[in-house]
């Protein structure tokens, strides 16, 4: 039995759960780098039984998926994976199964970001480190106004932090109601007087076709002058070339960016010069919890499979 772990960057899979508690047939290979190219992956992945995948780091589309003829189960971290063809896998008779997942830490980097750029604290501390003393001047969160689009369980976190800072909290989803918004301690607005109403704006919408793109010039251009937008959601929510175009021109005052088109993203990409957008390496959910929930729940649902009753089974 052949078990493949994708895309370990850090090369940790192995640190963060007893993988020796497979059976003794059980041979583990770790892959830490990422592999982009269709037919090198196929080849790559084809002798595999089982392929345990690191959120969406590496798609498996049908086209992938048709041409793996060991594979019997795949094991994504988190309870679900758009990146996934859940229904042709089931059609190829493959199990597909989730882990625990806990969404805090997402929450929290959002919060890290906003303080960053309110600071100026990237700025600050490459001013310290050259020498120098006060490079910049901040500003307070006490009083700004924060616009959430995206209520759910990450977005209603965030509302929480919010006011904890004494912000004023807008939010709009597609679903969300006036009371649901209340219960939250926000203010359910329309979403292009909610982009022009904040001094930042921060995703927290799953990926989708409704919200594939929502983000777009249109709704950047409505924003304030001195306004940062925040995502850690998913990159095709917003328009990136319209984000950067709009930071350039000074149309808002910056940006933070926790998710890309492309990924990982290429050392050359323009978006690392842009000294005015704050970029994170998808780390929302890069934790030692996150992690240990992810990798003892991959050795865990192996095991159950082996067994014949798989669990956290993600259905077409």
């Amino acid at each position: 039995m052949r078990i493949a772990i994708l895309d370990d960057y850090q090369d940790v899979a192995r640190s963060f759960a007893d993988w020796s508690r497979l059976p003794g047939d059980a041979a583990l290979t770790v892959f830490t780098d990422h592999e982009s190219d269709p037919e090198a992956l196929v080849a790559r992945l084809a002798p595999f039984d089982i392929l345990c995948v690191m959120r969406e780091r590496t798609p498996l589309p049908a086209s992938i998926l048709g041409r793996l003829p060991n594979l019997r189960l795949i094991v994504t971290s988190g309870p679900a994976n758009a990146s996934i063809d859940v229904a042709a896998a089931a059609a190829r008779g493959v199990t597909v199964c989730g882990t625990p997942s806990f969404g805090y830490s997402t929450a929290e980097l959002t919060w890290a970001l906003m303080l960053s750029l309110a600071l100026r604290l990237p700025e600050q501390a490459e001013t310290m480190r050259g020498g120098g003393w006060q490079g910049e001047v901040g500003s307070r969160l006490h009083g700004a106004t924060v616009g959430i689009v995206g209520l759910g369980r990450l977005g209603s976190r965030v509302a929480r932090y919010a006011r904890a800072f004494d912000m004023t909290v807008l939010a709009w989803s597609q679903n969300l109601t006036p009371a649901r918004a209340e219960e939250c301690g926000a203010i359910l607005t329309p979403l292009d007087d909610l982009m022009a109403a904040s001094d930042y704006v921060t995703i927290h919408l799953r990926l989708s076709d409704r919200s594939r793109g929502l983000v777009g010039a249109d709704r950047i251009a409505r924003m304030k002058q001195g306004a940062y937008l925040i995502n850690t959601s998913r990159a095709p929510i917003v328009d990136t070339g319209a984000l950067v175009a709009a930071v350039r021109s000074g149309a808002i005052a910056g940006a933070a960016l926790d998710v890309f088109d492309t990924e990982p993203l290429p050392p050359d990409d323009p978006l690392r010069a842009e000294p005015n957008i704050l970029l994170t390496p998808h780390i929302g959910y890069v934790t030692r919890e996150n992690y240990a929930a992810y990798y003892d729940g991959m050795v865990e649902a192996i095991l159950a499979f082996l067994a014949g009753d798989p669990l956290r089974v993600i259905v077409p």
